[in-house]
């Protein structure tokens, strides 16, 4: 073994040793121990940084942000909507949901696909009055099991297939995975939902009925039905399988500024009424969605276009400036640009509109706006932002167009009219120019510490490479299992490398 072969496993063990131990965060472990190599001689240092401009880092990043664009489209929303039923048996709902969830793991990165279902999941286990732990851990799996159907729905995938390429001058092309990767994650699924979720620890399945985090009572809000609307025609109470679904409730319908008698149940609704919704913020934008409603006030305010749009809960101390006046009086969506979207008040029914209710300490407040202008309105109003809940405004109107983009994309890398890398990078400058996802957010999309992970290790690779390092970890491999045929050196192997991925 050679000095630079010495330093280098001297470097790698004491990253997994450092990954182990867990008290420093990955990325600054790999980056310490690439700026360590290249101090050291093991790395030069005019290769330094290639792996921040390395494919498989560009591809991952490329996806993170197209990952997020979905999300803010709503094409992933509509996709799950038509699939997730609370009336179903726990097989179905678990069959069904790590089956949507490994389809979206095998075109997005399986933590965003998490992201995007684990909503819907827990609020389905909490209508069918079941723990959504018993969901929950199977719909992690699947996730993880999609991944393996398509170059792009790991990271491992990406890496490998460049590697190859630098390797033999050949790469994997989107679906070389598929064949094995749709078997493992069809076999996996069945497992997941016929035994695997019966293994969870039964004092982790009870259900409590009590919900996580701020217990914020139901907005009453009021959306606005435009005139091409699909529920123009139906009584009010042609909806309420719908808006039961959703975990919310109709309250009554506004027309021409006036309350129709009682909860308008046999009124048929019109262009331009309003539906006052008694809900919760998820719940109110998912029917935004479900019935094609929009929100009172976006329609006013030349800024307050859909993709710079946010959300956001507010409580109102005693000494607030909004104590004692209404949204009315206030006039946030002249002054402000901000909406009121609901107010909710622990305890008491409000029949008053959402904008002529007397604000009142305590009562939190749903605020609709642009990011900046909602931060300086909740300043000017003296209340107090909640915990942040993953809110977000959904451009349900651009679904079909983002998912159109994505889907080109795919097939100009699939049949090589272009490289992956260059057919992510127009999708994605596709969607940031037609603004289904804000400047804004671009760079929040991206998870910088994995690409500083990614981009830190890729250079050490190569290094171990160049000096032979990988070379002797063959030869020992194969010294040690020749005898027991290639099956025992690919089990070994895929040990080894099983071991290192829980690092």
């Amino acid at each position: 073994m050679t000095t630079q072969q010495s330093i280098l496993f001297a470097l790698l063990f004491a990253v997994f040793g450092m990954l182990i131990w867990g008290r420093i965060r990955y990325d600054v472990v790999a980056f310490s121990a690439l700026i360590a190599g290249v101090i050291l001689g093991v790395v030069p240092e005019e290769h330094a940084f290639d792996g921040f401009g390395h494919h498989a880092t560009i591809i991952i990043a490329l996806v993170l942000i197209i990952s997020r664009a979905l999300s803010k489209s709503g094409a992933i929303e509509l996709v799950a909507r038509h699939l997730i039923d609370s009336g179903r048996s726990l097989f179905s709902h678990i069959a069904i949901m790590s089956a949507v969830a490994a389809g979206l793991s095998a075109i997005m990165k399986n933590v965003a696909a998490l992201a995007l279902l684990m909503p819907m999941d827990i609020q389905t286990a909490q209508k069918a009055k079941r723990s959504p732990a018993l969901t929950l851990m199977p719909l992690s799996f699947a996730s993880i099991l999609g991944g393996m159907i398509t170059l792009i729905g790991t990271p491992p995938n990406i890496i490998i297939a460049s590697y190859r390429a630098e390797a033999l001058g050949q790469p994997y092309h989107m679906f070389d995975f598929a064949p094995v990767g749709l078997v493992t994650a069809a076999a996996g699924i069945a497992f997941i939902a016929l035994i695997g979720w019966r293994l969870i620890p039964a004092s982790r399945t009870r259900y409590s009925g009590e919900q996580d985090g701020f217990d914020v009572n139901n907005y009453i809000a009021e959306l606005r039905v435009p005139e091409d609307s699909r529920i123009i025609g139906k009584k009010v109470a042609e909806l309420d399988d719908e808006v039961e679904e959703a975990g919310a409730t109709i309250m009554g319908l506004v027309r021409r500024g006036e309350y129709l008698p009682g909860r308008a149940r046999r009124a048929e609704i019109r262009k331009g009424d309003i539906l006052v919704i008694e809900a919760d913020a998820k719940a109110i934008d998912e029917l935004v969605g479900a019935l094609q409603l929009e929100y009172i006030g976006t329609e006013k305010h030349e800024g307050l276009t859909r993709e710079e749009l946010s959300l956001a809960e507010v409580v109102i101390p005693e000494d607030a400036r909004a104590v004692g006046r209404s949204e009315h009086s206030l006039r946030l969506h002249y002054r402000r640009g901000v909406a009121l979207l609901g107010i909710s008040r622990q305890g008491k029914f409000i029949r008053e509109r959402v904008r002529k209710i007397v604000i009142e300490p305590g009562d939190v407040l749903l605020l609709l706006g642009p990011k900046e202008q909602l931060d300086d309105t909740i300043n000017w109003l003296g209340a107090l932002p909640l915990k942040q809940r993953d809110l977000q405004v959904i451009q349900r109107n651009k679904a079909w167009i983002a998912t159109g983009i994505f889907a080109a994309a795919i097939i100009a890398a699939s049949f090589g009219i272009l490289g992956l890398p260059i057919a992510l990078g127009l999708a994605s400058i596709g969607m940031i120019l037609l603004k289904i996802i804000p400047l804004r957010e671009l760079y929040d999309s991206v998870e910088w510490p994995v690409i500083v992970l990614i981009a830190s290790m890729i250079p050490l690779g190569t290094a171990l490479e160049t000096t032979g390092g990988t070379a002797l970890i063959a030869d020992q491999i194969i010294r040690y299992s020749a005898d027991y045929g290639p099956v025992a050196v690919l089990t070994f192997l895929m040990i080894v490398t099983m071991s290192l991925s829980d690092v």
